[in-house]
């Protein structure tokens, strides 16, 4: 996974190979080691306090460090106990992550097919996506990547039924993805992430399609969201 901030620094996992996680500086084009870690980050996140967040799928747990700490192992649990499970304060297999203005962590739970929210300071998270949340008629089957745009709108991705929802005034509506399976220009397969541009396009990471995709959402464009 990589995440780039506004100023075109670009974060990089390189945690299975060299357990760390790779700053690359644009001003300079270096790299430099800003988070020692176990293994993979499959997801990345810098908050607006540059502290770094890694979601760690294989030990189903997302850990924190400061930027502004100078001690490299300074990380800090910021959701799930390390073993995987199914209370509000655990996690199985996290994988996208997303962390907003009030510092409110949200969790891609891949393997539990839910969302979960951590509110900033907290280590037992609400499900609000998923079959235990407020809208148990949106069936996730292990999302990877959440987005929550400034309205406090989320945007999710659904891999297993391959597709990205969203949510609205008028609740959650599928927005790509919503004809099955498949390889045509409006079908994915096995979605990973996705990224939005300041034209409103939406980039998408289609796996088994080996591609990426990129779609202009329209009000035209959204589908209707059925129970899987």
């Amino acid at each position: 996974s990589l995440f780039v901030t506004s100023n075109g620094d670009i974060y990089i996992d390189d945690g299975e190979d060299n357990s760390r996680v790779q700053k690359w500086m644009a001003e300079t084009n270096t790299f430099v080691t800003v988070m020692n870690v176990n293994s993979s980050c499959w997801g990345l996140f810098v908050d607006i306090n540059d502290t770094l967040y890694c979601s760690m799928y294989n030990h189903d747990q997302v850990v924190k460090r400061s930027l502004n700490d100078s001690v490299i192992n300074s990380n800090h649990i910021a959701a799930g106990t390390g073993i995987y499970g199914y209370g509000s304060n655990e996690l199985n297999g996290p994988k996208g992550i997303f962390v907003d203005v009030n510092l409110d962590l949200y969790v891609a739970d891949c393997g539990n097919d839910r969302i979960q929210l951590f509110q900033s300071g907290g280590l037992s998270g609400i499900t609000v996506v998923g079959s235990e949340s407020l809208n148990p008629i949106i069936i996730l089957v292990c999302p990877t990547g959440i987005v929550l745009d400034a309205e406090k709108y989320l945007y999710i991705v659904d891999q297993e039924n391959h597709r990205i929802i969203g949510s609205g005034l008028n609740g959650f509506r599928c927005l790509v993805g919503c004809y099955g399976v498949g390889s045509q220009s409006n079908q994915l397969n096995q979605p990973f992430s996705f990224s939005f541009d300041n034209s409103g396009n939406i980039f998408v990471t289609d796996q088994e399609n080996s591609r990426i995709q990129k779609f202009l959402l329209t009000k035209d464009s959204f589908g209707k969201l059925q129970k899987s």
